[in-house]
């Protein structure tokens, strides 16, 4: 019996860690390497620190969102998608709390150990990536858990906010710890992948959006409502493609790098099902196929580049 409450208590840890997130936490550190690779310049130990640095936010934030949509009641029994931890009683909302302190140690020790190996005693550029790095933190933690006030998941910010720690600073983060200078020119993949993630939260959104509706949780997607949401959703995807043409031929990639551009089938497939389907189970397959793209995207461009 005691082996099988341990059992259930691990996989209650597991439940509310959601693996399956986390291939979508490393798509922005594989691109911004990819691209440090194709100016002669890579890191192996930023690499995989970065990874897993990035691996421990996203468990925190996953965390975060298992407590703080407890806590908001924004998680009921009409939730379509994976059970909560903590809403189903699988871990308490103090042991989860508990959790989250022990995800933010270990996301801080190992950014520290990244910046260490990226910098070595460049105590400038170390501080000014802790700062931004308690940014992300803070971003992690706040989603769902408000801090004095709303959360900003809550608020119809969340999209904003993964643009921003999974494109922009994600890929040009990562990219700078490899090569310690920044251009224009990969801004244009940096954002083309954080559009991507924004895709993916997009259908996430739409797939519970009269969930959240009705418990307050009012995402963008709510905001515009379901029509205008997949609308939305079609416009992410063309500014990617856009974004990732122009880069492709400014830079110019070999034709290795363009095959990024075969998860467009993938991708559109899935913003189809988004406008024809309601089914909370179809929905989740086509948030599956988008996170899965993403990363593939990520990968394939990557690819290119370090063989360039």
């Amino acid at each position: 019996m005691e082996q099988n409450s341990k059992r259930r208590y691990y996989q209650a840890w597991l439940l509310a860690a959601r693996p399956r997130t986390l291939p979508l936490a490393c798509a922005s550190i594989l691109l911004g390497t990819g691209l440090a690779a194709s100016v002669d310049a890579f890191n192996g130990a930023v690499l995989v620190l970065a990874l897993l640095t990035a691996i421990a936010l996203q468990v925190l934030s996953n965390l975060a969102n298992d407590y703080g949509d407890a806590a908001s009641g924004a998680d009921d029994d009409q939730r379509i998608g994976p059970a909560r931890a903590v809403s189903s009683g699988l871990l308490s909302a103090e042991t989860m709390r508990k959790g989250m302190v022990v995800a933010a140690l270990t996301a801080a020790l190992l950014g520290l150990l990244l910046l260490l190996a990226a910098f070595g005693n460049q105590w400038g550029q170390i501080l000014t990536f802790i700062l931004l790095g308690a940014a992300a933190l803070l971003a992690a933690v706040t989603y769902t858990v408000g801090l004095g006030g709303t959360p900003y998941g809550y608020r119809g910010l969340g999209d904003i906010a993964v643009f921003v720690f999974f494109g922009l600073l994600g890929v040009l983060g990562t990219y700078y710890l490899h090569v310690q200078h920044l251009s224009w020119l990969p801004l244009l993949p940096a954002a083309a992948c954080g559009l991507l993630a924004t895709a993916v939260l997009n259908v996430n959104n739409v797939r519970d959006i009269e969930s959240d509706a009705r418990n307050g949780k009012i995402t963008l997607a709510v905001r515009l409502g379901r029509a205008n949401a997949i609308n939305y959703h079609w416009a992410l995807l063309g500014m990617t493609l856009l974004l990732t043409l122009i880069y492709l031929v400014a830079l110019p990639v070999p034709l290795l790098g363009w095959s990024c551009l075969l998860v467009a089938k993938p991708l559109s497939d899935a913003a189809r099902t988004l406008n024809l389907s309601r089914d909370g189970e179809i929905l989740t397959g086509m948030l599956k196929k988008t996170a899965i793209s993403t990363l593939l995207y990520s990968v394939l461009l990557s690819i290119g580049l370090a063989l360039f």
